[in-house]
């Protein structure tokens, strides 16, 4: 047996892993009972850890063609090796997450957003077609517009296994964001911004989780757009794709518990609100497509920032006509716990997809927190404020959810339930998740 976590390291749960190099492989593991599975690990909870079985996917990383922009690959590819092979070809992922360390097959099973969704949508509207395994051991090929295609996005892997998949990317002409700043010093403001620049590329906004009253919700919104070549200055022009490489700072040991407090969280949101307000003094200015995209990616193993215990992500999006007060409600609870989250991040989502994916049209918050008894019961107040206002929870982020609370935020549930038992699927694939919510 193995002690697997999610990225936030919180719950840990003993397993049996079994790694896998092809289809053979797969169809063999399904035959000695329930399973999951479980590509880079970078889902935060316990949704990529089987029960008793996790299947590692991750030998399954091979590309297998390339043609008019649509990528052949196997599930265990990573977006960051896509990144590394075909931007300097002029070629980008179409959505990403907010880290490049996702393999193709998790990206499918979230159905995971990016910065984008208010006008692209969330990764599987860019998957042509997957090659999945189902409980029979069967393999089929499912096309985006077949309707069995909409029980796979987002199903967290609880309907089949995803061995291959047709992905097209986007033509970009530079390696380069052009990114404008803008600070908001209200939710109000913030939400504004948002609604008045929907024909924005991408947008995304840190929010300062401490802040109250008459700053409740001021935010660091950045809007961004993939530089065309003109965009650049001249001596960059002749290699539009080359940007300065990053140097990968580590966080070698887990931090204390007391390290991550309002006093220093406090200090970080006033660094971070004072470097938003020099960039928007800028106005549009050039990044590389790493900073733009993936912050996070520059720190190894980030999660010891939060201690030994690990985090834990709350990430719920509220329906476009209950945001304001809804977010307004979420934030003034966060604030008057005082609890350290220097990861408050908020997105406008457009229209959702897929019969159980996560995105709906309106607004998503995600922050993290610490492992204590103080932070689940902050997360249980927010789960209420998200509830009161028609929200509901992404399980990719999830570690901590009830059953009752996930069957009454997602009238979704029960059919997904009623499709896994038609299909023979609750009976091969389970994950700790799915048990702990009874799906």
């Amino acid at each position: 047996m193995t002690v697997l976590s999610g990225w936030g390291g919180y719950p840990r749960i003993d397993t049996e892993v079994l790694r896998v190099r092809d289809e053979a492989d797969v169809a063999r593991a399904l035959d000695g009972g329930p399973l999951i599975p479980r590509g880079n690990g970078r889902s935060y909870g316990d949704s990529a850890i089987g029960a008793g079985r996790t299947l590692d996917m991750r030998g399954m990383d091979r590309m297998l063609g390339f043609a008019d922009g649509v990528l052949t690959a196997e599930a265990g590819v990573l977006l960051s090796d896509v990144i590394e092979a075909f931007l300097p070809r002029g070629w980008f992922p179409a959505v990403t997450p907010g880290t490049r360390f996702v393999t193709l097959g998790g990206a499918i099973a979230a159905d995971v957003h990016g910065k984008n969704h208010h006008l692209d949508g969330s990764f599987c509207d860019f998957v042509d077609w997957v090659d999945m395994i189902g409980p029979g051991g069967a393999v089929r090929r499912v096309a985006r517009d077949d309707p069995g295609f909409d029980w796979i996005r987002g199903a967290m892997g609880l309907t089949g296994i995803v061995l291959r998949a047709g992905l097209r990317l986007r033509p970009v002409e530079s390696g380069w964001i052009r990114q404008e700043v803008r600070v908001a010093d209200t939710l109000d403001e913030a939400v504004e911004a948002f609604e008045s620049r929907l024909d924005a590329p991408y947008a995304v906004a840190w929010i300062d989780g401490l802040a109250r009253g008459a700053a409740l919700g001021r935010s660091v919104i950045a809007f961004g757009r993939h530089a065309a070549r003109d965009d650049l200055p001249p001596e960059a022009r002749t290699d539009p794709f080359a940007v300065p490489r990053r140097r990968e700072v580590p966080v070698p040991f887990h931090l204390p518990d007391f390290a991550l407090n309002r006093f220093t969280v406090r200090a970080f949101n006033a660094a971070n609100l004072a470097a938003g307000r020099r960039a928007e003094a800028k106005g549009p200015h050039l990044v590389d497509w790493a900073r733009y995209f993936y912050p996070l990616d520059a720190l190894k193993h980030w999660p010891r920032l939060y201690g030994r215990r690990g985090f834990m992500q709350f990430q719920c999006v509220l329906p476009l006509e209950t945001s304001r007060a809804g977010l307004a409600a979420l934030l003034d609870r966060i604030a008057a716990a005082g609890l350290a989250s220097p990861l408050a991040v908020l997105k406008r989502m457009g229209p959702q997809a897929g019969r159980f994916s996560f995105p709906m049209e309106g607004y998503t918050l995600a922050l993290d927190f610490p492992v204590s008894d103080r932070s689940l019961a902050l997360m249980t107040a927010l789960d209420d404020i998200t509830d009161g206002h028609g929200g509901r929870f992404y399980l990719a982020k999830d570690s901590r959810l009830p059953a009752r609370r996930l069957a009454a935020t997602d009238p979704r549930v029960e059919a997904f339930r009623a499709e896994r038992a038609r299909s023979g699927a609750d009976r091969v694939f389970a994950s700790a998740q799915s048990e702990r919510l009874k799906l």
